[in-house]
């Protein structure tokens, strides 16, 4: 059943897959063009433009939440408890993809502050979740 958590949880993958095709469609054009050899990258995008390092840096942060997360989101499908995710599912993800594009368009720091305050909802929707989840064992 679909349900706004399995979008979320969908969701969530999908934006973290879309970060990494463009990563790989961009470096593949740099070793098409010869600018950088096939075997010249870092996983951070260090010898890159600061477009890609923010690039790596948004898709490592949406990797390193997506068990968190994705778990709790998971947790609720797969226990039919969805109905305590389904009703922030949309915020989190929201927040998710908000804090990635944030991260690609500046390190300013206001928009260090912006998406540090897009990460924090995600954290307080996290808790909240873990915690109705836990007591509705």
């Amino acid at each position: 059943m679909i349900t706004p958590s399995s979008l979320a949880l969908t969701g969530f993958i999908t934006w973290a897959l879309l970060l990494l095709v463009l990563m790989e469609f961009i470096r593949s054009q740099l070793v098409l063009r010869r600018k950088v050899p096939a075997n010249g990258f870092t996983p951070d995008n260090a010898s890159l433009s600061p477009f890609m390092q923010r690039l790596a840096r948004a898709h490592a942060n949406c990797v390193e939440g997506l068990p968190i997360f994705g778990g709790l989101l998971l947790v609720a499908l797969a226990t039919g408890r969805s109905s305590i995710t389904d009703p922030l599912a949309y915020v989190f993800l929201a927040c998710r993809v908000f804090q990635s594009l944030v991260h690609l368009v500046s390190l300013s720091a206001t928009a260090v502050t912006v998406r540090f305050t897009a990460f924090a909802v995600q954290m307080a929707i996290g808790v909240y979740w873990a915690f109705c989840l836990l007591m509705s064992a």
